[in-house]
């Protein structure tokens, strides 16, 4: 039987709690300890039986572990995870990588030079369904990429909105949840070259948005349309329709449709629309599609850390892939403030 490799997990909100409850049942991978100030971080740890620090520093001094999940609020990531580093500890860091990009760049600088692991959560690149869009989109099934329409669309309840911060500005869904889709575009498409975007608040009136769509001009010369809104009832958003966790009911929709010079292709379903004759508007086309497996991501993400951690593979998503989804959706923000193009190169990140 294979060693559990021990991880430890800094942090024990919604989050947190979700990676700890994992490692409890993964056959591979074990939770070592718990890091967290609350009373109710504290109760958390002993429910799972495991050690408990009110403080990240304790724990790397006292557990070592082999590795830690920081999924600490966004504003810390950069110092707890600078921490787990320096204690030469591989680190997965919940997206976003950070709260701003000058604090990640100075987390992937100190991976660097400790010469130690750095992943960033994002765990939809281990959705087999995406990564087989991938194979797809780079074997040229679908041609040339040449358009997207990326659906976010859902709806929150009024009791999550209780919690002060995501009634203002930076727990809208624009980097809750839009960040994960800008995150699968460049995961199959490449790096972001310019934004244009527009949002509101019109229907809930709070100072964060509830809505916005967005406008991609990607390195290629693809055109990537975005829509996200927390405050409308609809099928059309990935994690109600892939499937990735059991407290959404899934939906038979896709709500990624990707058109390319040789055929089209739409998400999390993989229905792949192709000409198999003559090619034009008049003509037939054919539709293929790939019955899905129900995986969990993030059971496969902690594999891939534990992977990444013995040397054995790259990050599928490593700190530098983290920091430039992490620009691509700020730019989207600016952008809507401002009016104009944004390229995310020129959202700063100071040393």
């Amino acid at each position: 039987m294979t060693d559990r490799f021990p991880i430890a997990v800094l942090g024990a909100g919604a989050i947190g709690r979700m990676h700890a409850e994992r490692l409890l049942r993964h056959p591979s991978t074990a939770l070592a300890a718990i890091a967290d100030p609350t009373p109710a971080g504290r109760e958390f740890a002993q429910a799972c039986g495991v050690p408990w620090f009110a403080e990240h520093g304790e724990l790397l001094a006292t557990v070592r572990p082999a590795a830690a999940i920081v999924a600490t609020p966004n504003a810390t990531h950069a110092e707890v995870g600078i921490a787990c580093l320096r204690a030469g500890v591989a680190t997965l860091v919940e997206k976003p990588i950070a709260d701003d990009p000058g604090a990640a760049a100075r987390l992937c600088a100190e991976a660097e030079n400790c010469g130690t692991p750095l992943l960033v959560g994002h765990q939809r690149r281990h959705n087999i369904a995406l990564q087989r869009a991938r194979e797809l989109v780079q074997g040229g099934a679908i041609g040339r990429p040449v358009t997207a329409t990326v659906m976010a669309n859902w709806l929150k309840p009024n009791a999550y909105f209780d919690l002060a911060w995501r009634r203002s500005a930076g727990g809208g869904p624009v980097l809750i949840n839009l960040i994960h889709d800008i995150d699968m575009v460049r995961f199959l498409f490449g790096e972001v070259q310019a934004v244009q975007a527009m949002r509101s608040n019109a229907v809930r009136g709070f100072e964060v948005e509830d809505s916005a769509v967005a406008l991609l001009r990607m390195d290629s010369g693809m055109l990537v349309t975005l829509a996200v809104s927390d405050t409308t009832v609809s099928p059309w958003n990935w994690d109600l329709q892939a499937g990735e966790a059991a407290h959404y009911p899934q939906q038979p929709e896709d709500a990624h449709f990707i058109s390319g010079t040789e055929g089209a292709l739409t998400l999390p379903h993989l229905r792949l629309w192709r000409y198999r004759g003559a090619h034009g508007w008049h003509e037939s086309l054919s539709r293929e599609e790939t019955p899905l497996h129900r995986c969990d991501p993030y059971e496969r993400q902690l594999q891939h850390l534990r992977d990444v951690a013995e040397g054995k593979v790259q990050p599928i998503c490593s700190g530098a892939d983290g920091l430039r989804t992490l620009q691509a959706t700020l730019a989207v923000l600016q952008a809507a403030t401002s009016g104009r193009i944004t390229n995310p190169e020129e959202i700063a990140c100071p040393a």
